[in-house]
């Protein structure tokens, strides 16, 4: 039975759960390319404070222009908004039985739920730390105009934020390459088991990749040096033996 006599037998709720199912997934594919995107922006600070800063300056372009908030809305917070409210109804309507069978992929599909829940609380705390959405409750510490400096500031503020970001961004890597992994499979990319373990593989590779470029750029951001004087910030690269 081909998918689309399928769909059609199934009642008017599966239908609309059927298909909330699949924009789950295609949300998630929209946010997986912004979060590829924003870490390896992030990364480019271990290269030098310049390369950062100059990233950013490329990215608000689109803030001149008056184009920033709404690209933002449509490619990153609607998108993440319906991922995370469907991704709720499928966390408390979920059985696993992963203590009755701990198979690889029952495994899977718990870390998968439990890794959602700790990127939400660690967006929601990015977010208020960072972004100028945070700035009514005393947070937006992120200036783009000084993107190394106060990105760096930020992260050194508090003790506790290099760990946070260090399980925010294990989190993330793990959820975003099952994910794709599992999307693959959604949309008929891959659909034998030798396409799904080779697409294991590429999406197990891309996983790794994310985490070493998210836990560079958190290194990056405590090791860059923020001294204070006079009540003016200056910037003084931190300088590894044998570095640059």
């Amino acid at each position: 039975m081909s998918s689309q006599n399928a769909t059609a037998a199934l009642s008017p709720r599966e239908k609309y759960y059927f298909l909330a199912r699949r924009l789950h997934s295609l949300t998630g594919l929209m946010f997986s390319g912004f979060v590829c995107f924003h870490l390896l922006v992030n990364s480019t600070v271990l290269v030098s404070g310049e390369s950062f800063q100059y990233c950013v300056e490329k990215i608000h372009t689109l803030e001149h222009m008056g184009l920033l908030v709404p690209v933002e809305m449509a490619t990153i917070f609607f998108p993440i908004a319906f991922h995370t409210l469907f991704g709720i109804v499928i966390l408390l309507t979920s059985e696993p039985n992963m203590t009755d069978y701990a198979y690889g992929g029952n495994i899977r599909y718990t870390m998968q739920r439990w890794s959602a829940v700790v990127i939400l609380v660690f967006l929601a705390l990015h977010i208020w730390h960072m972004h100028w959405l945070g700035k009514p409750f005393g947070g937006a510490k992120f200036d783009p105009e000084n993107a190394t400096t106060t990105a760096a500031a930020a992260m050194q503020s508090w003790s506790l934020w290099a760990p946070i970001y260090v399980l925010g961004v294990m989190a993330t890597a793990f959820h975003l390459a099952n994910g794709v992994w599992t999307a693959l499979i959604t949309w008929g990319v891959t659909i034998g088991p030798r396409s799904q373990k080779v697409s294991g593989y590429v999406c197990a590779g891309l996983g790794a990749f994310l985490l070493v470029a998210g836990l560079g750029a958190v290194r990056g951001f405590m090791t860059y040096s923020v001294a204070r004087d006079g009540g003016e910030t200056a910037i003084v690269e931190h300088v590894e033996d044998g570095g640059h």
